[in-house]
């Protein structure tokens, strides 16, 4: 479509007048009765830019410059470390000061942490930068010579024809608290991960000394049975206390939340119970390790969470956020790390795309496709929107009535949690938009209007 649109455009400039063709350019219509517009660029290129594109990799990047009037340099090689990068911003000045340029676009396809150092470097130093989605550049590759070759020299050549298509993505990049607030959220998500991966081995090794366990106590994430798997943890040791004494220590660690009825369930359970008697040393040995390294996690999470709760209320708009009833304040905090600052974005639907929440459907002819999100945003804001919908759709909450609604109308559970997540973060852009707590039935608490006299 974009191939026939520019092909369209070259053939109405070249065959009629420009006052003409100006005009047919904006009234052509397409066979869906819309208006054929040109695409506006929001990285538009100038004659005084130049436009630089490299493929990152973990030790040496290649770096490609691309010239106002097309012709470009060979791609080449420089190392991704602070003196390489030196190198190139060197390479970079002696060709803007060679051709009479400006300005510098800096273009670059998605690669996690390995771009960071750099992007960080040419930021200070007033470079313009623009990311481009991996899988866009996979489906241009073949535009550049009909070949589905992929290679490190190509890579940037590519990178460069989808930015000069005007399709290349803001880069976000937070600052100060922000920064702060990104890094600590992404440090908890991964040790949250991490103990969920112990958790996994710890249940499979109790499940081979003790089976029926996990049966009576059901959870091991609770303290009660981390103490009951850390002190008593095979049936012989369970055994070895009177039913008695095994009801009051449920009573004391659980503070009363267990008794009688789970003590003699675990007792009768641990008479009857087929897990193993050989190897037992060595499975409790990786057992208490297990456990250690949980606390170590459990420890380490409540930190974060403390420096994240410090961090959050030295932004301006968060008492915004935390007015809205269901929003938690480690959700907020981690919120504002992924989006970096909702002030930034113009509208609604470049947050809901940065998030990867914007709509796509795939239709052709009598076929009508359904409606799904494109997931092509920061997953981790996905993530946190889900679990906060999961609150805000309770009984008593904001959106439980829209949450029943979409049911009512056929929607399945999950499809109408993720139209919640869409709903919530419309909520939070509009009150950080005006700076404005959030306010329960905002039309009926309006004043009413007057006439003027």
């Amino acid at each position: 479509m974009l191939y026939c649109r520019k092909v369209l455009e070259f053939i109405i400039k070249a065959a009629l007048p420009s006052k003409i063709s100006k005009l047919v350019k904006v009234t052509l219509k397409t066979s869906e009765g819309t208006a054929l517009k040109k695409r506006s660029r929001k990285h538009q290129l100038t004659e005084q830019t130049l436009l630089v594109t490299a493929d990152i990799g973990k030790f040496k990047n290649w770096g490609y410059f691309r010239f106002p009037d097309g012709t470009d340099m060979p791609t080449f090689e420089f190392a991704n470390t602070g003196q390489g990068f030196k190198k190139f911003w060197s390479k970079i000045s002696a060709v803007l000061h060679a051709h009479g340029l400006s300005d510098v676009v800096f273009g670059f396809e998605s690669t996690g942490a390995y771009a960071e150092p750099l992007l960080h470097f040419l930021r200070a130093r007033g470079v313009k930068l623009v990311q481009v989605n991996p899988a866009h550049s996979k489906r241009v590759k073949e535009l550049a010579d009909n070949s589905p070759n992929k290679t490190d020299e190509k890579d940037p050549r590519v990178i460069a024809n989808i930015v000069e298509l005007g399709c290349a993505l803001s880069v976000v990049i937070p600052e100060g608290v922000a920064a702060e607030l990104r890094r600590l959220s992404h440090a908890r998500e991964r040790s949250v991960e991490r103990r969920t991966a112990l958790y996994n081995q710890l249940q499979d090794l109790v499940f081979v000394l003790f089976p029926e366990f996990l049966q009576v106590m059901k959870d091991v994430t609770t303290k009660s049975a981390r103490y009951l798997i850390a002190h008593h943890g095979t049936p012989a040791q369970l055994l070895a206390l009177s039913l008695a004494e095994l009801t009051q220590l449920l009573r004391r660690i659980s503070r009363g939340k267990l008794g009688q009825a789970r003590a003699e369930a675990l007792y009768h359970a641990a008479q009857e119970s087929g897990g193993i008697a050989e190897g037992q040393h060595a499975l409790r040995l990786e057992i208490q390790e297990l456990l250690r390294l949980i606390g170590g996690s459990d420890e380490f999470i409540t930190q974060l969470e403390a420096q994240m709760l410090v961090h959050v209320v030295q932004i301006p708009y968060s008492r915004c956020l935390l007015s809205i009833p269901g929003l938690g304040a480690i959700t907020a905090a981690s919120l504002i790390g992924e989006v970096a600052d909702f002030g930034q974005f113009q509208s609604l639907e470049e947050l809901l795309k940065y998030a990867g929440l914007n709509l796509y459907e795939i239709s052709s002819g009598l076929r009508k496709g359904q409606r799904r999100i494109s997931k092509r945003g920061r997953p981790l804001i996905r993530k946190l929107l889900y679990f906060a919908a999961l609150r805000v759709v309770q009984k008593g909450r904001i959106f439980h009535q829209q949450y029943q609604n979409h049911l009512v109308h056929g929607m399945i559970k999950n499809k109408a949690l993720v139209a919640i997540c869409r709903k919530l973060l419309a909520l939070m852009f509009a009150v950080v938009r005006d700076r404005r707590d959030y306010v329960a039935e905002y039309s009926v608490s309006l004043p009413p209007l007057t006439l003027a006299a």
